[in-house]
């Protein structure tokens, strides 16, 4: 099945009379439980089309499919409504709020969604424990290592089991030893939940994990391979 599908898609930014073209015709489609690395260099286009496949931006020409529904009409808050049912994100600086604790990062989509006290307590508790950070719920992010950090971030973008988690960078800021125990438990959540994972990546460690990997240059996907998953 399906979860996003891209269709001859182009990005072209435009600032004054100079234009950049990020994305130069690119089709894609990503399957329900991949886990998969688009890479290549800075300015490849990758981060782009990461963000098209989130609907955070929306491509000059083609077509945008995600769980089934057409993205390319829709208006702002249809596209946040998307996302939030469908679609996780874990960012390259954590993004996490600073003055909640690890809980009340992870929390904070159920409250959004409209979740009961009951089972946002359930969800969280659950989360916490998958990423190995129940003993540390009680701590805000300046108490917690960036390793930790990013592993409350992943519990957050689970919250509300979305069928797909993306990814920009997710390990750009770590050392190795959190990196490789990030990507470990991402990888252990994709094969246990089946949630899909999209990642925009340089980063070998993220690499080696993937089970596809899609090398984008000059805003064109140059090469689409199955990786053996580590």
């Amino acid at each position: 099945m399906e979860v996003a599908k891209l269709t001859d898609v182009t990005r072209v930014y435009k600032i004054g009379e100079v234009e950049t073209r990020a994305l130069n015709g690119v089709s894609l489609s990503i399957q329900s439980g991949e886990f998969t690395s688009l890479v290549g260099p800075s300015g490849s286009g990758k981060t782009t089309l990461l963000q098209l496949i989130g609907v955070l931006d929306q491509p000059t020409s083609g077509k945008v499919v995600i769980d089934g529904k057409e993205t390319t009409d829709l208006n702002r808050n249809q596209r946040a409504d998307l996302r939030k049912g469908t679609i996780g994100f874990v960012f390259q600086f954590f993004a996490l709020i600073p003055t909640l604790t690890a809980y009340e990062n992870v929390e904070m989509p159920l409250l959004l969604n409209g979740k009961n006290p009951a089972e946002r307590k359930q969800r969280v508790l659950e989360l916490l424990d998958a990423v190995g950070m129940n003993e540390r719920g009680h701590h805000r992010p300046d108490q917690l290592s960036g390793g930790q950090q990013q592993r409350v971030a992943v519990a957050r973008a689970l919250a509300t089991d979305p069928k797909m988690i993306l990814a920009d960078e997710p390990t750009a800021n770590l050392d190795t030893e959190n990196g490789e125990q990030v990507m470990e438990i991402m990888k252990k959540l994709n094969k246990e939940t089946g949630t899909t994972f999209v990642f925009a990546t340089h980063d070998p460690r993220v690499i080696k994990y993937a089970d596809r990997v899609v090398t984008l240059e000059d805003g064109l996907i140059v090469k689409d391979s199955k990786a053996k998953a580590k």
